[in-house]
């Protein structure tokens, strides 16, 4: 896709340099951008002009190994309400939140989760997100500001870093890992089916006020993440079938059960409602996903 598939009335993007905002940036021309990232980031979002504007909120705290939750809030709570209140006050057209599918919870159990469902956050970049959500509902009903939330699955493409790149690495030895037997649903989503996603939200009519799930229709299991990086990667596949409770118990010893329940458990989302109400479906196929990915991470 070159151009979005809706007219996006005086996009400004939040993030723009980042994984994802440099593709919604291509995808948009010459967005404006708003850099939230300095000690003077309050003064920058009063000098932004959000007359009609569409606010495409990307900027966060995620990966951050020992950030306290103050700080999650700071950059995740803060920012969003005080970019959202000028919004409001500028007469924006719409605001675009980019939220996380970990909002629901760590896991998924017997079915998809869907937009309606229920709020569950187990950490402190969860919980600041979705207090970030709870501040747009108040400043959206108190000020009439137009706001979409969309809540983001896994992601990776080339240049992806954090859990990606961490599995990418195990992925590319000769090792044989005990992942053979691991049956469960992960959802995800390719960078670039990301960016349209979130176009998409900026731009589509009939939508303000709604929270949705995004995804890849087609959920990953950790087995065939695995298998699909090894082949890329030109690796034997070397996978031994454990079964997926004995490796949560030797996580549990070596005091890594949360990391090792994010390989064994069901994270899966349902993207038929966004799908429904703007026509976006994710086209890239996972497997070629994995290997572009892989392919851009080692040029």
């Amino acid at each position: 896709m070159n151009t979005p598939p809706f007219p996006v009335p005086r996009p400004v993007v939040t993030g723009a340099t980042g994984f994802v905002g440099a593709r919604v940036a291509t995808l948009l021309g010459a967005p404006g951008t708003a850099r939230l990232g300095s000690p003077g980031w309050r003064e920058a979002v009063a000098a932004l002009d959000l007359s009609g504007a569409t606010v495409i909120h990307l900027a966060a705290r995620v990966h951050a190994p020992g950030a306290t939750e103050a700080e999650f809030d700071a950059d995740n709570v803060a920012k969003t309400s005080v970019l959202a209140e000028a919004a409001a006050d500028a007469g924006a057209a719409r605001f675009v939140f980019a939220s996380t599918v970990k909002v629901f919870g760590e896991e998924s159990g017997a079915r998809p989760l869907s937009g309606s469902d229920r709020a569950d956050p187990r950490d402190a970049y969860a919980r600041s997100k979705w207090r970030a959500e709870q501040a747009l509902a108040g400043i959206s009903r108190a000020r009439g500001l137009p706001v979409v939330v969309l809540r983001i699955p896994f992601t990776y493409g080339p240049g992806a870093g954090g859990n990606f790149r961490a599995l990418a690495r195990l992925a590319d030895t000769g090792w044989w890992l005990p992942l053979g037997g691991i049956a469960n649903r992960r959802s995800v989503l390719q960078v670039d089916d990301l960016a349209r996603a979130i176009v998409t939200a900026a731009g589509a009519p009939g939508i303000d006020g709604r929270t949705y799930a995004i995804a890849h229709g087609e959920p990953l299991s950790t087995t065939r993440l695995v298998e699909a990086m090894r082949r890329a990667l030109g690796r034997p596949r070397r996978l031994v079938a454990v079964p997926p409770a004995l490796l949560e118990a030797a996580g549990a010893l070596a005091g890594q059960g949360e990391r090792v329940r994010r390989l064994t458990r069901s994270l899966e989302v349902d993207p038929a409602a966004f799908s429904r109400d703007t026509g976006w479906v994710a086209r890239v196929d996972l497997e070629d996903g994995v290997a572009g990915a892989l392919r851009g991470a080692a040029a």
